[in-house]
């Protein structure tokens, strides 16, 4: 059975958002950005990312992007989206529903019934509402009919008993206008939503007639949501994550997301070394000063490094759960997976002295993995420099059989 690993871990907003008002205005001055391997951002399979403090200005090793959504089959009927985060950690779009403005979409029904879900994440918290069909256009790739998440806390009636945690559906608490999930399969669920009693409690089918309420409902695949890279005509077998490196705090960081791996000229693998996922649970296994951390993952949808703290022997912060070492830590760890193995050397900074600036791109930015000595969350800061390569499951790539990630060696 796959299973899913929804991962989005980001430093508390409000949090954030006083230490911006501490600090008052201006930048870090900072040592220019180094470019990672160039790829051409001319392309019809290279959209432009950045890192920014997104839409409410208080978003730390963010990276965002724009999402064109239209009515199925219209080129006009259309609404561009800015600020969506990308997430190779997750799977399909998910969109405030605010964002779309007066743009209406086809609603997914089930038994007569609409569609809706929740989707949680292992930070605790969750988005809600309603399955929804729409054409999504990036740069000059197109995803015809995919389903699509349109977050509403407003829509039916959220099922507490089963879809618990803390909603992030709007752009004030989800610190931005949307999520691209572009991780490594198609489906948000697979087949533990499509059998006639889920193994997952994610969808619903919500009743519109007074009381209205929503129960868990089977969702075969095609109405499940859906990466939209695995829909694109041809650069459909992954993604590429470009972003410069970075000695020193950034006011912005501007770089690209290419689509497809080996399928232009642009996106071959080159020198990069691929590290296998367990196609159940999409992670591999991490190495970090002996002690081996099974259930690792990659996702750009984490703004910091997270790892367990008795490993590193690294100091918390005192007033944030982030790591402080006293100076510059320059550590090493490696990461295998069937028939791969990647040695990976990183830092980590102190958090103390990185939110002491306005800045949204933080190298070095570590915490704490929330008690869990299984797993090493390769958030944003391992992004910097580095050509980041998210293979999709089932799609043919070079490299070897995928899901994989693929990095260059150190």
């Amino acid at each position: 059975m796959m299973t899913r690993q929804n991962v989005r871990r980001f430093v508390s907003i409000p949090l954030f958002g006083a230490l911006l008002l501490a600090v008052g205005c201006g930048g870090s001055s900072s040592p220019v950005a180094t470019p990672a391997q160039s790829i051409a951002n001319t392309s019809a399979n290279v959209q432009p990312i950045s890192v920014n403090l997104g839409p409410t200005g208080n978003y730390p090793d963010g990276v965002f992007t724009s999402v064109t959504v239209c009515a199925p089959g219209s080129t006009t009927n259309c609404q561009v989206i800015d600020n969506v985060l990308v997430d190779t950690g997750s799977f399909g779009l998910r969109v405030v529903g605010s964002a779309l403005g007066s743009l209406a979409l086809n609603q997914e029904i089930v038994n007569g019934n609409p569609l809706a879900e929740c989707f949680s994440y292992v930070d605790g918290t969750y988005n809600w509402g309603p399955v929804q069909t729409a054409d999504v256009q990036i740069s000059g790739e197109l995803a015809s009919s995919v389903p699509i998440q349109v977050l509403d806390d407003a829509f039916s009636v959220i099922p507490s008993a089963t879809c618990t945690g803390t909603p992030n559906d709007t752009a004030a608490t989800l610190g931005a206008n949307g999520i691209l999930g572009v991780g490594p399969v198609q489906y948000d669920c697979g087949s533990s939503c499509t059998s006639n009693i889920p193994a997952v409690d994610q969808y619903y089918q919500c009743s519109t007639i007074a009381p209205s309420s929503s129960v868990v409902t089977s969702a075969a695949l095609n109405l499940q949501v859906q990466n939209p890279v695995s829909l694109f005509a041809t650069d459909n077998n992954g993604v590429i994550v470009e972003l410069p490196a970075i000695t020193a705090p950034q006011a912005t960081l501007t770089g690209s997301l290419v689509f497809g791996i080996g399928t232009q000229s642009n996106n071959g693998l080159g020198s990069a070394t691929v590290v296998p996922m367990d196609p159940n649970s999409l992670t591999f296994s991490t190495n970090f000063q002996n002690t081996n951390m099974t259930g690792s993952f990659v996702d750009s949808g984490s703004n910091a490094l997270y790892f367990d703290s008795s490993s590193s022997s690294l100091p918390e912060c005192s007033d944030v759960t982030f790591y402080c070492p006293t100076s510059t830590a320059n550590l090493s760890a490696v990461n295998s997976g069937t028939g791969g193995t990647a040695s990976v050397d990183f830092t980590v900074f102190n958090a103390d002295q990185l939110f002491t600036t306005v800045d949204a791109a933080l190298p070095g930015l570590a915490g704490p993995s929330d008690g869990s000595f299984t797993s090493f969350d390769w958030g944003l800061p391992f992004f910097f420099g580095r050509n980041v390569y998210t293979s999709i499951e089932g799609k043919p790539a070079p490299g070897g059989t995928t899901p994989y990630w693929a990095y260059p060696p150190n």
